[in-house]
């Protein structure tokens, strides 16, 4: 029988250690960071900290046992010996008090906080910490992934800067210190549909010779252009207005401008919890644990295994019963540009973001409008349905109009036969679409055509293609109902057209496999 009406929760999965009572409200929070000696976090010797400061931190908020109602704690996903040091702290304090006991994901709980912290209901979310860098959003009791990095977390890729640099642990703030009297200098961009990579652009960074404060602000700048970019791409998706920063690097200011003047440009609002529920925290677990209890959400102790490998869409979200909103059909605002559909061309213009650095607009404006360009003609050679282009000029493109069934707002397992069978043709003509969205897609007479190309490259590599997919299927994931079959019958067409898609459709199920939290 339940003793109290109060939740502990405890947060361990990775350099800090922290627990927190939560009730109608925060009621008390306490944190006992691991400091590294030297470099980056090691494994073990965060998981010694923990165990050894644990007694002290749950101390620290538990000042009356019989208010407790249930054990929460952060099961996954983090580093293995934090997690586990923490579920055995937290499975016998369940079995002393003789409560339940809650397992809570990590990256469900940043949402949850923030959610509660800031009053938003139904944001896309982007959550940037040291491992994780992800964009998420709710669709049909779970959160669904629309985009994250394919490599390294942004918060971890600042730190191995840094660390380069003997720039004290955490590296982010000497980074946006020194980054505010930098100017900007050209890095690696890398952008995949909605997905990201860092790796280069911190190698770039580490290897420039220009002034530390020019690589610092660019550094800050391209990687939080790319942030932003994809938060708005997933806006743009999913027909939402609201945007949380939630995680570690959601401190930055930086960060922060760059994304209210996205949401400023769009008619969107930014929500940004306060800086103590921004980070790792106990309390985002007590509370995510509160109202996981309140529905039923608990574990047996024998299911309580630590899981560094949880990702945020593994978790029924029963907590949250409103009806789904789903966005009307029909034309919404872009992530990139304007398109004016006249009654037999349409004219697409790049705009320019006001939140890029200028430079790095220009840049990116320029190259993704030659791109498109130039790869659209050479899929029609290829045999993919394509706008046929009229013109190019500057930022502008004149194109053919295309009149059909836009896939987002008719994703059936016919139409997705059908665009399987187009990207088929585009993988084996060696282009990669870059940005296979279903908002790029688009049924004529029983073809796909396929557009907007700007973030399309040639490549034959197994693995580009696979991250091509990997889009797609997120996309599929993140905005309907019955994603499997859907992407069963785009596999269907692509093997149909493509005799090397065994391999590719391998690839992408290892992407998949693939942890993010590194």
């Amino acid at each position: 029988m339940q003793k109290g009406t109060k939740v502990l929760g405890i947060e361990g999965t990775a350099w800090n250690l922290s627990a927190a009572i939560f009730g109608d409200e925060l009621v008390s929070l306490h944190s006992n960071p691991y400091q590294p000696r030297s470099g980056g976090i090691h494994p073990r010797e965060a998981a010694q900290h923990h165990a050894s400061v644990m007694k002290e931190v749950i101390a620290a908020v538990l000042t009356d046992p019989g208010e407790i109602a249930a054990v929460a704690f952060s099961q996954g996903p983090g580093l293995g010996p934090c997690l586990r040091t923490v579920a055995t702290a937290a499975r016998t304090l369940a079995l002393a008090l003789d409560v339940p006991l809650v397992g809570v994901n990590h990256c469900v709980a940043h949402i949850e906080i923030g959610r509660f912290a800031t009053g938003c209901d139904d944001p896309i979310t982007l959550y940037v910490s040291g491992a994780n860098t992800q964009v998420l959003g709710y669709l049909n009791g779970r959160y669904r992934i629309f985009g994250e990095t394919l490599d390294i977390g942004l918060g971890n890729g600042l730190d191995k800067f840094a660390r380069s640099k003997d720039f004290p642990h955490p590296g982010g703030p000497r980074i946006e210190e020194l980054s505010r009297g930098g100017g900007y200098i050209d890095l690696p961009y890398t952008v995949k549909g909605m997905d990201l990579a860092f790796s280069g652009l911190i190698s770039a960074a580490q290897e420039s010779r220009a002034p530390i404060e020019d690589v610092c602000h660019s550094l800050q700048e391209t990687a939080f252009a790319m942030c932003v970019e994809v938060t708005e791409r997933a806006l743009a998706q999913a027909g939402k207005d609201e945007v949380l920063l939630v995680g570690g690097v959601a401190a930055n200011a930086r960060l922060r401008e760059m994304l209210q003047v996205m949401c400023e440009e769009r008619g969107a609002r930014l929500f940004v919890p306060e800086r103590q529920f921004c980070g790792d925290n106990g309390a985002m677990i007590a509370y995510t644990g509160k109202i996981m209890l309140e529905h039923g959400a608990t574990l047996q102790i024998e299911d309580s295994r630590a899981n560094s490998h949880y990702r945020a869409d593994e978790v029924a979200v029963v907590w949250r019963t409103e009806p789904q909103k789903v966005p009307a059909a029909g034309a919404r605002q872009g992530a990139e540009a304007v398109v004016v559909i006249g009654e037999d061309e349409v004219t697409k213009r790049r705009v320019s973001k006001s939140y890029r650095a200028a430079a790095l607009d220009a840049r990116l404006i320029a190259e993704r409008t030659r791109a498109e360009a130039r790869l659209v003609a050479a899929a029609r050679k290829g045999g993919v349905a394509t706008p046929i282009i009229y013109d190019v000029s500057g930022d502008t493109i004149t194109m053919e109009r295309v009149d059909g069934a836009l896939l987002r707002d008719a994703p059936t397992a016919e139409h997705l036969a059908i665009a399987g069978e187009a990207v088929g043709r585009l993988h084996a003509a060696g282009i990669v679409h870059g940005d296979l969205t279903t908002s790029n897609m688009i049924v004529r007479d029983g073809r796909c055509v396929l557009i907007d190309f700007g973030l399309a490259f040639t490549s034959a590599e197994i693995e580009d293609r696979g991250v091509d997919l990997h889009v797609l299927f997120q996309t599929l994931e993140s905005t309907t109902e019955d994603p499997e079959s859907l992407k069963a019958a785009f596999l269907g067409g692509y093997a149909s057209a493509f005799s090397e898609a065994p391999a590719i459709m391998e690839r992408e199920r290892e992407i998949e496999r693939r942890g993010r939290y590194l």
